[in-house]
Order: structure tokens, then sequence, then C-alpha cells
């Protein structure tokens, strides 16, 4: 009886949040259809009425495509609790490990390669089909064959010992501070990942290449030291041999870290504009959002484990989803099916606060730069040349954009007067 009322209590959560998903999902899709023969009165003279009914075709295809996705999920994930599947993985994992962390590795790899499989005609339709049509996709099947075992060997080479060294703790310290010790590990994972990435594991998938010494080079570099912001060098990606979505990012932690710019970003935008993209950036760090966001990341973690340790005793926790016995593998297992569910509803606060995060960022890009404009510029092209929607129902892009709307973005920018002086740069130690 208790485990059915676990379970009930699960299955109202996951039903509400894939309920709401669905409701702004079609409130977005209606509200897109009521706008598609008129371009937003700002980008009039900017962007032509086919390039803004390009971009909804583009919205409408990933959206139905992550509708049918969404549908699809929830019988598939029922059946297998409700028919006991998991819980027959299991036995059968236990029948062929000799511990039970090796147990553990068995049913973790097990369930990781079927969701993946069943993940796998989404991902390629989106890739070779969506991307495809609206002119994004350069990917082949032999680079998107290589990419995906190249991810399998890291995630072999990397993510094995992380698991590993995980449920090792959790079974010495099952009644003890287990939470704490995966804590720990967990977060001097992601700190050696983070500082490695774009030293190591980029380049294993795209090639970098040193920007050129003079003109933009040295403009980026003196920006960076205007503000502070300590880098180890500058390297343009050819992100162009997959796609044609252009960005630019700062990866790594300390000595480590990069500035890397797409080449279709820097063959698309003009100088000023790229600084101002990369003002942006160093104005997350500079800002101390990427220090507050991984503050947060660490926060969250340690209280889940907390919140598993509290479960990881109770029979009802693994009745629910048809386990048998109890063990460090199950919990971890069940705790990641369930808890997107019971934090579903908190998505929006990550969101406002990602939202306040972009308008400083973008503050800063133009008080360094002097000028919001170039700002702005880079803005319109970027959303032009990547299909943005433009117009998202506001209670869409409330409960799920992590960045503030093109548009009020740069109302935002075009409300301030920028002059150095005004938004003195706090310098990073």
């Amino acid at each position: 009886m208790v485990s059915n009322w676990f379970l009930g209590i699960f299955a109202f959560f996951y039903l509400a949040e894939h309920g709401v998903s669905l409701w702004l999902t079609v409130l977005n899709l209606r509200y897109v259809a009521r706008h598609e023969n008129e371009v937003p009165l700002y980008f009039r003279d900017k962007i032509s009425l086919d390039e803004y009914q390009r971009s909804i075709r583009y919205t409408r295809d990933k959206t139905h495509l992550g509708l049918i996705r969404s549908l699809l999920a929830v019988p598939v994930l029922w059946g297998m609790i409700l028919t006991g599947f998991f819980g027959g993985v299991d036995q059968w994992a236990r029948s062929r490990g000799d511990s039970a962390i090796l147990a553990g590795v068995i049913f973790l790899s097990i369930m990781a390669a079927l969701f993946y499989l069943l993940s796998l005609p989404f991902n390629l339709y989106s890739t070779f089909v969506i991307e495809r049509r609206h002119g994004f996709n350069r990917t082949t099947f032999r680079i998107w064959m290589t990419d995906q075992l190249k991810s399998l060997a890291l995630t072999i080479a990397i993510g094995g010992p992380l698991l590993i060294g995980t449920l090792w703790f959790m079974e010495k310290y099952w009644q003890g501070f287990w939470w704490l010790y995966v804590w720990v590990l967990t977060g001097l994972f992601q700190l050696f990942i983070a500082a490695l990435f774009p030293v190591l594991i980029l380049p294993i998938f795209n090639k970098l290449t040193p920007l050129s010494s003079g003109g933009l080079k040295d403009k980026i570099e003196e920006l960076a030291k205007r503000v502070n912001f300590r880098i180890s060098g500058v390297f343009t990606m050819d992100g162009s041999k997959r796609s044609t979505h252009s960005n630019a990012f700062f990866a790594g932690i300390g000595k480590f870290r990069r500035i890397v710019l797409f080449d279709t970003l820097v063959q698309g935008m003009e100088e000023r504009e790229l600084l101002a993209v990369l003002a942006h950036e160093m104005g997350h760090s500079v800002k101390k959002h990427v220090r507050t966001g991984l503050l947060i990341s660490l926060s969250s973690s340690l209280l889940g484990f907390f919140v598993l340790s509290r479960l990881v005793q109770a029979s009802w926790f693994y009745e629910a989803f048809k386990f048998r016995s109890a063990s460090a593998y199950a919990a971890l297992f069940i705790f990641g099916i369930a808890s997107g569910a019971f934090t579903f509803f908190l998505l929006p606060l990550f969101s406002m606060l990602s939202r306040k995060h972009e308008y400083e960022a973008d503050r800063f890009a133009a008080g360094v730069l002097g000028e919001a404009q170039p700002m702005v510029h880079s803005l319109v092209k970027l959303s032009k040349d990547n299909l943005s929607n433009l117009t998202p129902h506001p209670y869409y892009s409330f409960f799920y954009y992590s960045h503030p709307t093109t548009i009020e973005r740069i109302q935002a920018l075009e409300a301030q007067t920028y002059q150095r002086s005004q938004d003195p740069v706090v310098m990073e130690t």
C-alpha cells in the first residue's frame, strides 16, 4: 500500500510535468502561428518576411518532434515500471555480477544503452532531416558515427571510474556519510572536466586553430586584458564541419581557459560585433555568473545526495519501481528517473536567474565597448542566422527560456545610456 502511495505521488508529478509542458508547447505553437504573416515591428527593416517565416517553420518542426518524443516517453516509461521491467533487469544483472559494484555497472550500462537506443531515431531525424531541411546540417553519417563512438569511449574512460567510485562509497558507507563523500567526488570530477575540456576533450571532436596574430586577435587580447579576463589563447573551431549554426564561448579554468570562436561566427560577423559577443561572454565571468552557477550546481547536488541518503533505507522506494532488493545503483537509477518530475516546477526560478545574468552580461558588453549598437547588431544577426523564434508566447519563454527573447534584450540595451564610468569593470582575481 505504501509503495502504491509513493508511486501515485510520482505519477501525479510526472503527469503534471508532461501536462504543463504540453499546454505550454501548444500555447506557443498557436501564438507563433498567429504572428507568422507579419514580421515583428522592430525587425521589419532587418529581416524579410521569408526569413521570418523560415524561422517559424524551423520552430514548428523542432517543436513537433519534441512533442512526439515527449508523448511516446510516457507510455514507454510507465510500461517499464508497471511490468516490472527494471526489477527483471536488476535480477539478471545480479546473476551476472560477482559483486554489487559489478552488478551496478552492468545494470546501469544496460539502462544507458536502452535509453540511448530509444532516443536514437529522434536524434537522427533532428540532425539529418530537420537540420538539413532548414540548411543547417553539414554532418555526414560517417562524421556522426565517429562522434558517437568517440562519445562512448569517453563515457567509458571518464564516466566509468566516476560510477565505480560512487558505487564504492555508497556500498562501503551505506548507513553513514556516503552522500557527502560522493558529493565531494562528483564536485572534484566536475572541476576536473571543466578545466581539461578545452585542452583534452574538445580537440577530440573539433579542430582548434590558434587565431592568427594581429588584427582581431590583438583586439580580443586587449579586451581580455582590460577586464582582467585571463586566457591561455584564442582559437577558431571548425564548427562548419557539422553545422552552419554559430557560437562563441570560453572554456576551461585558470591557465587552461581558452576563448573558442566558431568559424561560422568569424565569417558572419563584423569585428566590432564579434568583440561585443566576446565581451558578453567575459561579462559572465567578471560578474561572477559562472561562479554562481557552479555554487548552485554544487548546492543542488549536495541537497540531492542528502535526500537520496534518506530514501535508500526505505523498502517502498524500491518496491514502487518493482525492484526486489535495495542497492546503491537501484537508488541512483530511481532517483534519476523520479527527481526531474519533482523539481520540474522549479525550472522557472532557474530560468529567471539565468535571464537576469544575460541582461547583466549584455550591459557589461555595452559598457566595455562604450556603446550598445555592436551588441544589438550581433543579437539580430545571431537570431537571423540561427532562425531563432522571435515571437515565443510569454508564458513559454518565462518558463523555459534561459535567455531573454531577442527583442527583450535589445530593448533593455537601447533603454540604457552606456558610459564606461556608469558600469565600472570589476576586476577578476
